[in-house]
């Protein structure tokens, strides 16, 4: 009976997944769900005018260009072959533009819950329960169907743990495998973030330690490695002569044009311009200086914040467990020779619990070390996490706890945090696309301020288009902000043209403070900015959907 509830519980969760992606999530996390894949996509498969991010410019190229262009490219380069055939007449708008990559990560977002299904019984775990503490997270509902690099990276350390927890059907633990493919994700997850090698290290450490238990002869050993090695190389390749192509704009017609290179000569050219991202990458964020622009915390936030931000109880009853397997294992250390036999079982293969919190707690520590810590860098610890919450000896016993608290995060990452942006992007561009606007042509200037960073692609503007202007002001004071306002009122002349200012409402004062007058204004609700809160006693007043709200203000003549 139980089990069935599980199942339906589970089945209403996915459903809520893919549904709330279609409808869609208005919440906006991070600039980075835009501006590390689908921006730069549709500024290059679209055409559209866009914002590139310094990651993707060829003098600091820090990202691959394979995972965008397998993700929204692949989306990007359907609904535009969709509107060619004449299937839609006008399949690229603002929300195909937002939905059709973020379903995708949404699809993908079931490896996770295959991946708890086949590990669950390996690591002790019960499988319905798991995959109801996994679907029930809001991290699974939020982070997991967005254009996140980091969801990725939690996604091939699913597949990562799949491939080093190989079991016989028997239920012993079966002669490992998958030497060959443990190299390409391992390579494909470094190349994605190069962080994802600190999530790697335990399984990789684990799936070496089962090598070495059940082989006796060195040579199927060495073998095991070497495929390994020879795949990780191949996949490397593969990456890096993508990257190069695309960040040198190198074509292999210029390069076989040139005085009929051979072959040599071509490849000698290649590796001149060689784009190794992950490298650039590192060495940039292995620099203290400029980890600080992005914002420098203690140390020990993951620990203390943002464990407890994503996950939650979980995460502190994690914790309380990690104590006891430590104190339990230095107790083991610290007893007399002849009374304790063999060595103390961090990786005990048939204990799963100590190494399941080693799965959860080392990538943990590692990511300490770097003092840029944000909350989405450990989405990818949610699968040892559930699979160790979901052990039968640890009964889940804050289930109202759970419930609230992921229900809280839902409407608070889902829909309010930097909650009006997004609509108000669909609301500009159905505006700027108007039956009117485009019979007779209209100039726009878009000025956001005190907003996370517009995706300009969200507008649908081709290259071409010279009548939408976008100004971001981002965190402005004050006074800048007058300036700026005042300055385009000033040489406000044609009679097409029109000024909108977007701005939340807690900062709404600001702008009649610089001395213009305002034809008309929408109010998009909810809006929360964290970074101008409201008032408490503002909300408490009838003011309080003003407060948490995002004004469109079009400036009069």
């Amino acid at each position: 009976g139980a089990a069935m509830v599980a199942r339906a519980l589970w089945a209403l969760l996915a459903a809520l997944r893919a549904g709330w992606c279609l409808l869609p999530q208005s919440g906006y996390l991070h600039p980075d769900e835009f501006f590390q894949a689908p921006e730069v996509m549709a500024g290059d498969i679209l055409n559209l005018q866009v914002y590139y991010p310094w990651e993707f410019l060829s003098s600091s190229p820090c990202r691959t260009v394979v995972f965008p262009l397998m993700t929204s490219g692949v989306m990007y380069w359907v609904i535009k072959s969709l509107q060619q055939l004449d299937v839609c007449s006008s399949c690229i708008n603002s929300y195909t533009l937002l939905v059709s990559p973020r379903l995708l990560f949404t699809i993908f977002s079931f490896i996770l819950d295959y991946s708890v299904y086949r590990l669950a019984p390996f690591w002790g775990a019960d499988p319905w329960k798991a995959l109801v503490l996994l679907a029930g997270s809001y991290v699974t509902l939020v982070f997991y169907t967005r254009t996140f690099t980091n969801t990725l990276e939690g996604l091939l350390f699913a597949l990562l743990m799949v491939l080093v927890s190989s079991r016989k059907s028997s239920g012993s633990s079966a002669e490992p495998t998958g030497s060959s493919l443990i190299g390409v994700v391992t390579t494909a997850g470094f190349f994605n973030r190069p962080t994802f090698l600190a999530f790697a290290l335990m399984p990789l450490l684990y799936w070496a330690s089962l090598i070495v238990d059940s082989q006796k002869s060195i040579k199927t050993l060495i073998n095991h490695f070497l495929k390994l090695i020879l795949c990780a190389c191949f996949t490397a390749t593969v990456f890096i002569t993508a990257d190069t192509f695309y960040f040198t704009s190198v074509s292999l017609d210029n390069l076989y044009s040139t005085n009929k290179s051979s072959l040599i000569d071509v490849i000698a050219q290649l590796h001149e311009k060689m784009v190794v991202t992950p490298f650039n990458f590192l060495s940039y964020n292995l620099n203290p200086h400029n980890l600080a622009l992005h914002g420098s915390h203690p140390r020990v936030t993951h620990f203390t914040v943002n464990g407890v931000m994503l996950f939650g109880i979980l995460h502190i009853l994690a914790i309380g467990a990690g104590f006891k397997m430590l104190k339990k294992y230095v107790h083991q250390l610290m007893l007399v020779r002849w009374c304790y036999h063999g060595p103390p079982g961090l990786l005990v293969h048939s204990e799963g619990s100590p190494t399941l919190l080693l799965f959860y707690f080392v990538p943990l520590a590692f990511l300490s070390l770097f003092s840029h810590q944000e909350p989405r860098f450990l989405i990818p610890l949610i699968l040892p996490l559930v699979l160790f919450s979901a052990s039968p000896n640890r009964a889940v016993k804050w289930k109202l706890l759970l419930v609230l608290f992921n229900l809280l995060g839902a409407l608070l990452f889902g829909c309010l945090h930097q909650g009006g942006l997004i609509p108000c992007l669909f609301h500009l561009e159905q505006l700027i696309h108007s039956p009117a606007s485009s019979s007779h042509p209209q100039h726009y200037t878009l000025l956001f301020a005190h907003t996370y960073m517009p995706p300009r692609s969200l507008l649908n503007i081709k290259k071409t288009d010279m009548h939408v202007e976008v100004i971001d002001m981002a965190g402005s004071g004050e006074e800048t902000l007058c300036q700026t306002v005042e300055q385009r009122a000033s040489s406000f002349t044609c009679s097409d043209c029109h000024i909108f200012i977007v701005i939340p409402g807690t900062v709404r004062a600001t702008i009649t403070k610089c001395g213009v007058s305002f034809r008309n204004e929408t109010l998009i609700f909810p809006h929360l900015s964290m970074e101008d809160p409201p008032q408490i006693p503002v909300l408490s007043s009838g003011n309080w959907r003003s407060q948490l709200g995002l004004y469109i203000l079009e400036l009069n003549r």
